[in-house]
């Protein structure tokens, strides 16, 4: 699916999740909902509500071909680092590198372990 929406001119949607794929890949994006629980993609200019009609998204996708940038927009905090922040927060301030070294010595190492379904 993330290739299909990388490669697309414009993406018309009511799904959450493609309104943050289209606006991280600056893919236009038109979300056919009177609401947004992800009001950045609107305010960055990637993602526009519209009406459930089809005279309002004809429109709204003939303006947002047109517009489409080259460049990605540049998002605060959509930057791929979100695992590495929020290992951060957990392990009391701690950075691990992508291969679970601990980057800073003597620094505790989280571990998963897995639990059998329906285990309390």
């Amino acid at each position: 699916m993330l290739s299909l929406v990388a490669k697309a001119g414009l993406v018309v949607t009511d799904s959450g999740g493609l309104q943050e794929e289209t606006s991280f890949l600056g893919v236009p994006c038109l979300t056919v909902r009177p609401n947004t629980e992800r009001p950045i993609t609107c305010t960055h200019g990637t993602n526009r509500l519209v009406q459930a009609q089809r005279d309002a998204i004809l429109a709204a996708a003939e303006r947002g071909l047109a517009r489409r940038s080259p460049a990605r927009p540049v998002l605060e905090r959509w930057d791929g680092q979100a695992a590495e922040r929020i290992a951060r927060v957990v392990c009391d301030g701690e950075r691990f590198d992508v291969d679970g070294a601990a980057a800073t010595p003597a620094a505790r190492r989280a571990v998963a372990i897995p639990q059998p379904l329906g285990a309390d």
